[in-house]
């Protein structure tokens, strides 16, 4: 896991010694994602930089700007591919010569067998870069599910791109928000690709490729995307869906936990984390390290440390080598600024804080770690999966309209509230439902799994996987996911949503069933897991209230006055704190934009 930088000369930028103070600075930007080394590569088109985080072949061969034997393609590469010794075997018996021992390298060679289509065979998480020296051209691609984060700004024939927004501001570019984006995000409390909150910078969506050509100065973008779920053909025997779960659950656990360096399991208490833990006790015969995260919060009902309490019997159960951390009102007072510069953009979940400094935490120990994202929104672990199925009886068939108002229902924060906070003149009533209705599109397997590919291909990818690769990368610790191997989503769209959904209490049935017999009676038994709560609705009103307060007032940062209602905001506020009515999301969406605002000195 690394992270990578580049732009091209297409723009008039200056040459030579300039473009590699740049490029290095680009590096130091994101020394964070790759605190082992670092590397660049300039010609006369384009510069490359990249951040290293040693994971496979520790060595110098696995340095990067990594090239091919003839030394006219160069890589820069974020991310590990899964399957790449098998690739790697191939590509040997195919005349290939190999230097490292690397995934990187595999990459290489596969695109000069075959080209663009070479991210079709890899299993893994990625975003890189490979330029093409002879031809001029640069090729960059992002992985199927969307792990791997990856930026570019292209305006007035610049081209820029890296792992993180804030590299791309290192070169002299107009800091503007975009009108659209914000829109969105106090509709979704996040930005759905490929917008980001910045006017001219975009997400490379997730299973895209990108293509451009520097050998004429006008040259146009050519974005692809390379793979989708489309067969929804149900598979009608239980036993089956059972069997194949089993056997690619053990796969994915398998191939992830492949590292030259330590590697460790976040373990929340739920369903999904412990089933990874389950299977990865096949394959580790040392004791596994696990790291879980608690709220230092009086709870008499178990309300906020539930999962965290089942972690702890979990942890037991396996035997792990179990690190416990308690986050407080203290804690987000010191670290929420830090949190929100690694976010670069906003994204308004109130546990960012507890996921950042339990990362901080486990790196201490390992280098790599894994979690259980993706187990509800491929098996239907949340309700409105329920009530979409429930509703799939009686409309099987579904205008796209109607499907993206229902969608609207479950995951937009209501207008009424939003248009208290938002100024007359900036809010857009219309343009968050319009944009999702390309999503919500009615795919012919029904409205409950167009409910969970809207969600893999919006939710999950610019919300949760983005967060969760801010927070860890923030402190050079590799998370990956097994529950989200490609073949397992591929799998998902074809089990029958009967077998998914008993009740509205009880998601996810066929993959509990089939994970049986890694889950200890506690966990089997436990109150089902849906969210993970957190306490701050209660900290505002105490804890943080002073802070709350401050950043929501209109000269905490003064470029954001002319988005916002801040009378409206003050009511919103108060009727929260005096328990009139309940807003901690759009609060939160709030207090994380004013910080991200004045942060970032958006003019």
């Amino acid at each position: 896991m690394c992270g990578i930088n580049g732009f091209s000369a297409l723009g008039g930028f200056a040459s030579g010694e300039n473009n590699r103070k740049l490029i290095e600075r680009m590096n130091e930007k994101i020394q964070h994602r790759g605190p082992d080394g670092e590397g660049v590569y300039l010609d006369n088109d384009i510069s490359l930089g990249h951040r290293r985080l040693s994971i496979i072949d520790l060595s110098e061969n696995g340095k990067q700007p990594m090239f091919n034997e003839d030394k006219s393609l160069c890589l820069i590469f974020n991310g590990e591919i899964y399957n790449f010794q098998e690739l790697r075997k191939g590509l040997i018996r195919g005349g290939h010569k190999f230097v490292s021992e690397t995934d990187s390298e595999v990459i290489l060679h596969l695109f000069e067998e075959h080209k663009e289509d070479c991210v079709k065979f890899l299993n893994g998480i990625f975003a890189f870069a490979i330029w093409d020296i002879k031809n001029k051209e640069l090729f960059l691609a992002r992985d199927r599910i969307g792990v791997k984060p990856l930026y570019y700004y292209f305006k007035d024939n610049k081209f820029i791109f890296s792992s993180e927004i804030k590299a791309i501001l290192e070169h002299d570019i107009q800091r503007e928000i975009d009108l659209d984006a914000l829109n969105h995000y106090f509709r979704l409390v996040y930005v759905p690709a490929p917008l980001t909150m910045f006017k001219n910078i975009y997400k490379l969506p997730q299973a895209h490729y990108l293509k451009l050509s520097l050998r004429t100065p006008n040259s146009e973008l050519k974005i692809c995307k390379y793979w989708d779920i489309e067969d929804f053909e149900e598979i009608k025997s239980k036993a089956e869906i059972i069997e194949k779960i089993q056997d690619l659950m053990r796969k994915s656990v398998k191939g992830q936990l492949i590292s030259d360096r330590p590697v460790g399991i976040f373990l929340s208490g739920g369903i999904d984390s412990t089933s990874v833990l389950g299977i990865a006790r096949e394959f580790k015969k040392d004791r596994i390290k696990t790291f879980s995260v608690g709220f230092d919060i009086e709870d008499p009902n178990n309300k906020f440390n539930a999962d965290f309490n089942l972690a702890r019997e979990t942890a037991k159960f396996y035997n792990t080598e179990h690190r416990e951390l308690f986050v407080g009102t203290r804690d987000i007072l010191n670290n929420l600024e830090k949190v929100i510069y690694h976010l670069d953009e906003p994204i308004a979940e109130p546990t960012q804080t507890a996921t950042f400094l339990l990362s901080e935490m486990a790196k201490k120990e390992v280098a790599v770690i894994l979690g259980g994202d993706g187990g509800d929104e491929l098996f239907g672990g949340y309700k409105r999966y329920y009530y979409s199925y429930v509703l799939n009886r009686y409309l099987p068939i579904t205008p796209n309209f109607l499907m993206t108002e229902v969608y609207a229902k479950f995951m937009f924060q209501k207008e009424m509230e939003i248009e208290k906070i938002l100024s007359k003149d900036i809010n857009n009533t219309l343009i968050t439902k319009k944009f999702f209705r390309e999503k919500t599109k009615n795919y012919r397997a029904g409205i409950t799994k167009s409910f969970m590919l809207t969600d893999l291909n919006t939710w999950l990818v610019d919300e949760s996987l983005m967060r969760t690769d801010k927070m860890t990368m923030a402190h050079g610790l590799e998370q990956r996911v097994p529950i989200l191997d490609h073949y397992l989503v591929e799998l998902s769209s074809k089990i029958p949503s009967k077998y998914k959904m008993l009740n509205k209490n009880q998601g996810k049935a066929i993959f509990i069933e089939a994970m049986k017999q890694y889950l200890p009676e506690h966990v089997l038994k436990s109150d089902k897991k849906k969210v993970w709560l957190t306490p701050m609705s209660e900290w505002l009103r105490r804890g943080l209230n002073g802070f709350a307060k401050e950043v929501l007032s209109a000269d905490y940062c003064p470029e954001s006055k002319k988005y916002f209602d801040f009378n409206g905001i003050q009511r919103m506020f108060d009727d929260h704190i005096e328990k009139r009515k309940y807003n901690l999301s759009l609060i939160w969406a709030l207090i994380t934009f004013q910080i991200w605002c004045k942060k970032y000195l958006i003019i």
